[in-house]
C-alpha cells in the first residue's frame, strides 16, 4: 500500500493543477495502517485463541486451515488487488514512474511460504530429535527406510473338496488318516494363483501357511515363494553425517517447491511490455487464485485437483498466450511443467478407466 499512495502521490504532483500529493501520500498510508490494526484485533486474534483452544470447528478435521485462509483473504488479496492498481493508475496517466522492482512480490509470496511452514510444522517440537513427531500432522514420516530381503517361505495349497478346519497355531493334526502340512496362524497377506474352488483362491493366506479356517491335503500342494523384508539399522560408518536427514527442516524445502510456479508466474508480469498492459490482470488474477490452495491439507485429497484446477491449467493458457504475444517472458519450462501435469492428472484419473486402456500388462 505504501507502494501505491508513492505512485498516486507522483500521479498528484504531475497533474495539472498540482494537487497536494503529500496529503494523498500519507492519507493511503494511514489508512493501511488503520485496516491493518482492526484486521489483526478484530479477525486474526480470535481466530489464533480459537485454534489455540482447540475448537473443534476449525481443528476437529485437519483438512483445512483456518489461519492461512484468512491471511490469504485479509492480507494476500489486498496486496494483489494494490499491484493491479498501480499498474491501472500508471497505464491510465500515461505514465512510467514505477519500474517495478521485485521488493514487494518477493515480500508478499516470502509470507505466503512463510506461512505454509508455520502451518506444516507448527504440529511438532522445534527442539530434540524428531522422534516424537505427530503421525496426524502435515509432516511425513518414515518408519521403516531400511529393508532387506530373507529367506522366501513354502506354503501349501488346499484341497477343493476337503471341510475340515486346518489346524492352528503350529500344531499339527491328523485329517482322515492322513497329517496335514503345519500350519501359522498369524494372517500377514494375500498368496494370488492357487488352484482350487473361487473361494478358496480368493481367501486370505499367510506368510508361511494358508488361513487356519482353510482345509489342506498332502494330496494338493504347492509352493509359493513370498519375500519378506525385515528392517536393518542405518549406515554407521565414518560418512554417516552426509546421509542425515530430519523431516521438519524438509518442510522448508517442499514449501519452497510448492510456491515456485506461483513464483515465476508473478515474476513473468515485471517485464516492462507486459506490467504495462492489460495482462497484469490475469496473471495476479490467477496468481492469487493458485494461493489458495494454502488453505488445503498438504495431504488432502483436495490439493491434486485444486492444484490442476487453481494452478496448471490456467497457468497453461496464460503463458502461452504471453509467449505468442510478448515472445519467451516465461521459460518454456513451466509451460511444458503445466502441460504435463494437466495430460497426467486427465489420463490416470479418468482416460485409464476406460475399456481401451483398462488392458492386461503386457510385461
Amino acid at each position: 500500500m505504501q507502494r501505491f499512495a508513492a505512485i498516486v502521490a507522483q500521479v498528484k504532483s504531475a497533474a495539472r493543477p498540482p494537487g497536494d500529493a503529500l496529503t494523498a501520500y500519507w492519507l493511503i498510508v494511514a489508512s493501511s495502517i488503520a485496516y491493518l490494526t482492526s484486521v489483526a484485533l478484530l479477525v486474526w486474534l480470535p481466530l489464533k485463541y480459537m485454534v489455540f483452544m482447540k475448537k473443534k470447528a476449525l481443528v476437529g478435521r485437519k483438512k483445512w486451515r483456518p489461519i492461512a485462509l484468512a491471511y490469504v483473504i485479509l492480507s494476500t488479496l489486498p496486496c494483489f488487488g494494490f499491484l493491479i492498481a498501480s499498474s491501472e493508475v500508471q497505464i491510465n496517466n500515461s505514465m512510467r514512474y514505477d519500474t517495478f522492482t521485485e521488493l514487494p512480490v518477493s515480500l508478499v509470496l516470502f509470507s505466503l511460504i512463510c506461512i505454509d511452514i508455520v502451518e506444516r510444522i507448527r504440529h511438532c517440537r522445534l527442539t530434540g530429535q524428531a522422534n516424537g513427531l505427530d503421525h496426524d500432522s502435515d509432516i511425513p514420516t518414515t518408519v521403516l527406510t531400511h529393508v532387506e530381503p530373507v529367506t522366501p517361505v513354502h506354503t501349501a495349497a488346499t484341497s477343493p473338496t476337503s471341510t475340515t478346519p486346518a489346524p492352528a497355531g503350529g500344531q499339527e493334526r491328523e485329517q482322515n488318516g492322513a497329517r496335514g502340512p503345519r500350519q501359522v496362524t498369524e494372517s500377514n497377506g494375500v498368496v494370488p494363483g492357487l488352484s482350487g474352488n473361487q473361494e478358496q483362491r480368493q481367501g486370505p493366506f499367510t506368510v508361511t501357511g494358508i488361513n487356519p479356517r482353510s482345509s489342506t491335503s498332502p494330496a494338493a500342494t504347492a509352493t509359493f515363494h513370498l519375500p519378506t523384508y525385515i528392517a536393518t539399522p542405518p549406515y554407521s560408518g565414518p560418512l554417516r553425517f552426509l546421509l542425515a536427514s530430519d523431516a521438519r527442516a524438509e518442510v522448508f524445502v517442499d514449501s519452497f517447491l510448492f510456491w515456485m510456479d506461483t513464483v515465476e508466474m508473478v515474476r513473468s508480469a515485471g517485464h516492462t511490455s507486459v506490467y504495462y498492459s492489460g495482462w497484469v490482470f490475469p496473471i495476479y488474477i490467477f496468481s492469487f487464485l493458485s494461493a489458495l490452495r494454502l488453505v488445503v491439507a498438504p495431504h488432502s485429497s483436495l490439493l491434486s485437483p485444486l492444484g490442476v484446477a487453481l494452478q496448471d491449467l490456467p497457468f497453461l493458457l496464460v503463458r502461452v498466450s504471453l509467449i505468442a504475444i510478448f515472445g519467451f517472458v516465461t521459460p518454456l519450462l513451466y509451460v511444458m511443467k503445466n502441460l504435463l501435469v494437466c495430460l497426467a492428472y486427465i489420463y490416470f484419473n479418468f482416460m485409464t478407466k476406460l475399456r481401451i486402456f483398462n488392458t492386461e500388462r503386457l510385461f
